[in-house]
Parts: C-alpha cells; structure tokens; sequence
C-alpha cells in the first residue's frame, strides 16, 4: 500500500506538545457541552485532550500515541494529516468559501461532487441513483429521507402511508426525526420520543436472539420476518418505508446473517414500501464497496450518508435518491419545501471530491475487500480463544467482540459492573482507542493500515483483554 501524504510540520506538533492540558481542561469544563457525556463526571475526571493526528494515530496534550481503531467516530477513513484534503479546502475557500443552494443557484464542487457519487453509486436491477440531496450531517439527512418519503406518497395521492419502520439498537442520529427513526431506548426516553409515525422491530443480532438449536441462516430468516410482522400490524396501506444500517454501527457492529438483507428485500417489494439503507457508517469503503448495499445485493431507494464521504475532515451529509423517488418528486411535486444554509457547501464538496479521487487512486475499497478486510477478519478471529471473548466478528473494517463471563454458556456479566467501560479504560491506558457498547467492544479503523499496523492493533487488544481479565479476577468477578 502506498504510505499517504502527511501533514505534521515539527513546529506545529512541537506547539501542540506544548499545551497546557489542565488550562485546556479547565476551559473545557466551563464552557463546552460535550455531545453524549455526563458532565458531572466528565468536569470530575478532564477530557482528553487530542492535540494532533497522523495516519492511524493520534496524540494527546501530554505526548501519549494512540492508535485510533474508531476512526475518530467511524469517519477519518483516508487517515489523518492527509495534504490533499487540507490544499483542497484552502483552494477552495480563497475560492468561493460559501454560496447557497437556493434560488436556482448551484456551485461547482456541489454540482461535480453530485455527479461523482452518482458515477460511484451503482444501479442494481435497473435502479439507478443519478441524484443526491446535500445535507451537512447524517443525522440531517434521515430527516431528509422522512421529508422526502412521505411527500412521495403524498403526491401518489397516499397520503396515509406515513409510518416509517426501523429497527431497535439502531442509530439514525440524534436530531428529533433521526433519534426517532433510531432505536436507542436512552435517547427515546430523553426526548418524549419517537415523534408520532415510525415503529420498530428488533435488530437481527444472533448472539442476543438467535434460539438454542437454531442456525444463523434460520434466525436471519425469522428476524427479517419481525418486518412483514409489523407491517401487517400496522396496516400495508399505512407503511411508508423500512430504514435500516447495513451493519448496525453504533448499536455494537450487529453483522446480520447472510439470508437477511435478501428476506428483507423480497418483504419490502411484496408490499410496495421504501426502503431506505442508512450508509452513514458503511459507505465510501468501509464495508469493501462504495455502497454497501452492492455488499449484500439490495436494492434501497435512498441511502444515506455521511463520515467517510470527507473522511471528517469537513462536515457534509446526503442521500442519495434512486429513480423511482427522484422521478416523482421532480416531475409531479412543483417546489420541494426543505433544505439547508449548507446544503451544497463548496468547501465540504470540494473536500469530498478530493477525498473520493485519493480513495479511487490508493484503490482503498478494493483493498478493504481483497487485502486488508480479510486479514483483519484472520487476526480478528484468534481473539476468540481469550478467556473474555464470547464471539468476535468483522464485516469489512468493522469488528466487534462481545465480553462473557462464561465463555460456555455465553453468561454476561451484569450490566452495572461496566466491564465494557473497565476494558475501555485499559486500551487508553494502553495507547488504543476502542469502543465499548455496553460490553460489546467495537473498532472501524482507518482503511489505509497496514497489515503491520492490523498485527499491532490485535496484540494492543490483547493486551488490554489481559488488563480486563486480570482487574476482574482481582475483584473476584472471573474465575
């Protein structure tokens, strides 16, 4: 693999070194409300403080490396410290730093940047994405997809079909229609939600649902069934669309069962709905393909996106919207009555546009499928000897593994230990950045590792598998 350009002149890493971390933090604690956080315990504790970021890795204020298996949150795909990117924001903000979107205008990144994913979109069955809406975010998007899904039924003159079905444990943002259309009872329970019209089946996780006896091709047929259940319930005629992850994110990287997606596309076909693949997460090489509905061969008619289309580095959403909406709003709906100050923004879309061309020329989506996917999935898999680990998968350049108290019988420990939150603290302690789901422990690199970096980022997890296994015998809650 071709090492990447990176930006890290000493000066500025030397500048970055030399922060004072409790000044930092302390400003930290008076005036910045942190998305997620408890901030009683946050202010008792510190932030972290990320001073800068290198490939895979970043650093912290006190000078500690970190390998970064999150990619930031699921999005810094190319790496950091990428030189394209940044001369691609600073060209085109002495450029034209902002223009709008509305009033018949358009801008050239927004209008090439369209065209670009279309070409990388690809048709499957005959359905074609030729057209994208901008968003600045995922979580703007999935309100998008509400917006745009019932004003198509509305203008096939059935307005009834409003009910949207998702799936609980997903995670569609948290904006009042994306934490709606997600499935994390936390945030329902925080905001009097869902909003009236969306419902929610369970997720297909095998290791949660799957029944004693039962195959992992049989659960991913009952559980894409829980679908036509809950149409039936709810009344064909009043289902709008099914919106799903791919690979459920952050719910805990829930890889379904192969017969799954293709159950879920012959329900949604025999009752005429939507269907809507949230692509946040999965898209732009994640999974092995630009798309990850090529992956596993459905056919949605909007798919959102987010993260990767960047790699983060400048905020910038979408959907994607296949012919058969496309068509309709834009020949039978007259003005479209929703949009964004940012929907379009010349600077995210040049980055996208440069971000794309890097990601096509280092050929990184073939390589997460062909190369790097399948030996992370090789590495991945021996941690299923660790005393800790009950199961331990990847789709792509996503994994998860699931914590166990009893590795026979699959016994989790109790919730209110925060085993999860113990492992947790032992990778930052360790020079690693992991995500812990309750005691589901999940990564989503960068895709420009190495097959050196995957060997160093699987000895850093067994180390902190190790540190985890020996705090629990130490307190008595391992054999």
């Amino acid at each position: 693999m071709n090492h990447p350009t990176l930006i890290a002149p000493p000066a500025l890493v030397r500048r970055a070194e030399q922060q004072d971390t409790q000044a930092i933090q302390a400003l930290d604690s008076a005036h910045y409300i942190h998305p997620f956080t408890d901030h009683g315990d946050l202010a008792t504790r510190g932030s972290r403080v990320i001073t800068h970021g290198e490939g895979i890795y970043v650093w912290d204020s006190e000078g500690h490396k970190i390998l970064d298996a999150m990619s930031g949150l699921w999005c810094v795909n190319a790496g950091y410290g990428r030189k394209e990117l940044a001369d691609a924001a600073y060209q085109q903000l002495m450029t034209l730093p902002y223009y709008n979107s509305f009033f018949q205008t358009t801008n050239v990144p927004a209008a090439r940047l369209a065209a670009k994913l279309a070409s990388l979109a690809p048709a499957v069955n005959g359905r074609r994405f030729d057209h994208v809406f901008f968003s600045s975010s995922g979580s703007e998007s999935n309100d998008t997809n509400v917006r745009m899904v019932r004003r198509y039924w509305d203008l096939l003159g059935q307005p009834q079909r409003k009910t949207i079905i998702s799936r609980h444990n997903a995670y569609h943002g948290s904006t009042m229609a994306g934490a709606s259309l997600g499935g994390m009872s936390g945030m329902h329970a925080q905001g009097d939600l869902p909003i009236p019209g969306i419902v929610h089946i369970d997720q297909p996780y095998f290791f949660e649902n799957g029944q004693p006896g039962e195959s992992e091709a049989d659960f991913g047929l009952r559980a894409a069934r829980w679908l036509e259940e809950k149409i039936l319930a709810v009344g064909p005629d009043k289902v709008a669309a099914f919106i799903a992850e791919p690979v459920q994110g952050a719910g805990g990287v829930i890889i379904p069962p192969a017969t799954y997606w293709p159950e879920i596309q012959r329900i949604v076909d025999k009752y005429g709905i939507l269907l809507i693949s949230d692509e946040v997460i999965c898209a732009f090489g994640r999974l092995g393909h630009w798309f990850a509905y090529e992956k596993f061969g459905y056919r949605p008619d909007l798919v959102t996106f987010a993260k990767g289309v960047t790699s983060g580095y400048v905020p910038l959403g979408g959907v994607m919207v296949g012919d058969r909406v496309a068509k309709v709003l834009i020949e039978q709906g007259g003005e479209f009555n929703h949009g964004y100050t940012y929907s379009g923004h010349p600077v995210a879309c040049a980055v996208a546009l440069a971000n794309l061309e890097l990601m096509e020329r280092e050929d990184l989506p073939r390589k997460v499928r062909e190369d790097i996917g399948p030996y992370l999935a090789q590495r991945f898999a021996e941690l299923n000897d660790h005393p800790l680990v009950g199961v331990a998968e990847t789709c792509g350049f996503v994994g998860g593994l699931v914590l166990v108290k009893d590795k026979a019988s699959r016994a989790m420990y109790d919730g209110d230990l925060g085993v999860g939150m113990m492992c947790r603290a032992h990778c930052f302690k360790n020079g690693l950045i992991m995500r812990a789901v309750g005691d589901r422990m999940i990564i989503a690199p960068p895709l420009v590792m190495t097959r050196a970096q995957i060997d160093e980022l699987i000895g850093l997890i067994r180390k902190c598998l190790d540190a985890t296994l020996a705090e629990l015998r130490e307190k008595g809650l391992h054999a």
